[in-house]
């Protein structure tokens, strides 16, 4: 192997996946030319950009050629060009969580501390009503951008205009990223063949979708820190902009309660992820029976019905029979 062929081994083994994959094929080509005249940098790697991102990271940077020539942004060795991204990821980083604690303190200010002329106190900014369409519209496409965890919604069948082809809306951006979107939707919603093309929409951009016979109402939540609730039934007349932790932390609770009841979209059956034997000790465990007439009825060993609990235990998050019945029940795993 030669050195050139090494060198771009290297690269691939320390920075392919490091670094933004546009930023590495530019650093590639720089490595494969092993360097270039300044002033055909910018042709070579596809953008005067592209020279930036390369010196600001350390992997690459000017030499002088000589008094007579220009000089040549020539590529560091694989290693040094990591050891430079890894400098440069530190300081963003270190920049980013400074931000990140201003963020937090100056949200705490905000809503501990009432504004210049402003009679309403820190309790009254836990829940603000909202009256004004436009807010309410513009506050709904705000709590999305800002969930970095868990967007979830509850919507129903309860509309200000008839559904028409304008009223179905593309995935919002948010759906590609890392944020876990899930929505439970009223079946009358799935029912309506634009109201389908919606959720389908909505599901091939990332978004987890159930379906419930009867949505009582429309709710939006992001992460455990804010939620939008309705005043009027479209939600469109009046919200509650909430951000009290007790209220966003009984409202997530309400949505997993009726997450574990509603069937996923597409499919006819509740999420029961039970093998048939592991069902069966299920029934029979709720009706009372005791390890060993189970073990008996289904003609297994006590050890196997034991570890069939194990499973069914683990499944449902419970540690007692009873409780396992009762959250069994919810989930529609059982009658």
């Amino acid at each position: 192997m030669t050195v050139d062929e090494q060198n771009q081994t290297n690269a691939q083994r320390l920075l392919q996946g490091v670094v933004p994959d546009e930023i590495f094929a530019s650093y590639s080509k720089l490595l494969a030319e092993d360097g270039c005249p300044e002033d055909d940098a910018t042709s070579l790697l596809g953008g005067c950009e592209q020279v930036v991102e390369l010196t600001s990271r350390g992997m690459a940077h000017l030499r002088p050629d000589g008094p007579l020539n220009p000089p040549r942004l020539v590529p560091a060795p694989p290693e040094l060009a990591l050891q430079g991204v890894l400098t440069d990821l530190s300081r963003r980083l270190v920049g980013d969580q400074e931000r990140l604690l201003s963020g937090h303190k100056r949200l705490s200010e905000f809503h501990q501390t009432p504004t210049a002329g402003s009679t309403s106190s820190a309790m009254d900014r836990l829940v603000q009503i909202v009256t004004d369409r436009d807010e309410i519209s513009s506050l709904s496409y705000a709590l999305i951008n800002a969930a970095r965890h868990d967007w979830l919604t509850l919507d129903n069948y309860v509309l200000e205009a008839p559904v028409e082809d304008s009223t179905g809306y593309a995935p919002l951006p948010v759906f590609e990223g890392q944020v876990r979107c899930r929505a439970i939707y009223e079946t009358r919603c799935a029912e309506h063949p634009i109201g389908a093309k919606t959720i389908e929409a909505a599901v091939a951009a990332g978004e987890q979708a159930r379906l419930l016979p009867r949505v009582g109402m429309k709710m939006k939540l992001a992460d455990e820190a804010v939620a939008l609730l309705p005043l009027t039934p479209t939600g469109m007349g009046g919200a509650l902009l909430v951000r009290s932790p007790v209220i966003v932390g009984a409202l997530r609770e309400y949505f997993e309660l009726l997450w574990e009841k509603a069937i996923p979209f597409g499919s006819t059956e509740a999420v029961g992820p039970l093998t048939p034997a592991q069902s069966q000790v299920l029934q029979l465990l709720t009706q009372g029976l005791s390890d060993e007439a189970i073990a008996r009825r289904m003609d297994i060993s006590v050890n196997t019905m034991r570890r069939h609990w194990t499973a069914i235990r683990d499944a449902l998050n419970v540690e007692t029979r009873f409780a396992a019945g009762a959250a069994a029940v919810r989930r529609g795993w059982i009658d």
